[in-house]
């Protein structure tokens, strides 16, 4: 009986030293991302500028991420708004430093000398994340994309975002 009673004692402390040594740095819930938009079309529609917004999820760590956004863009006489949804692999540069590949569809609502459309797009990013401390609770971020219109025109642009990072525990 004693060595029953010696066997759990030892497994408990053994538990409990386990659970202790355990990293208490956890994956936040989600990621705000803010900040500014550009927009340059490569089939001659001009440049637009604007602020944007996401929030970006991790159901698969370290496979997968998905960031929902929106950028209104606005030119002299165009008004765009982009609603987006990324699937990104992650991938861990260093303790400050993430990279990710996304790909994804766009929906885009314009308005363009006073005549509205709606249409559907495909959109590739790179994102790159820096974070001042290991903690990663604020930081910023650069994100080129590619973009391309299914809808009349086909109309191609690249762009650029990038801004603050806020982790929401």
């Amino acid at each position: 009986m004693n060595a029953i009673k010696l066997a759990l004692l030892a497994s408990l402390i053994f538990c409990a030293a386990t659970a202790r040594a355990q990293s208490v740095d956890k994956e936040p819930a989600a990621i705000v991302e803010l900040g500014g938009a550009g927009s340059w079309s490569v089939t001659g529609g001009g440049s637009s500028f604007g602020p944007t917004a996401a929030v970006e999820v991790t159901p698969v760590e370290k496979w997968l991420e998905l960031e929902a956004g929106v950028t209104p863009l606005f030119s002299r006489h165009t008004r765009e708004w982009d609603t987006d949804l990324l699937f990104k692999k992650p991938w861990t540069l260093s303790k400050r430093v993430e990279f990710m590949i996304g790909v994804g569809p766009e929906w885009i609502h314009s308005s363009k000398f006073g005549m509205t459309a709606n249409s559907v797009s495909g959109e590739g990013a790179l994102d790159f994340m820096f974070w001042p401390s290991a903690k990663h609770k604020f930081g910023w971020y650069v994100e080129p994309a590619y973009e391309y219109n299914f809808g009349r025109g086909h109309e191609q642009s690249l762009g650029i975002s990038g801004g603050l990072l806020i982790a929401i525990p």
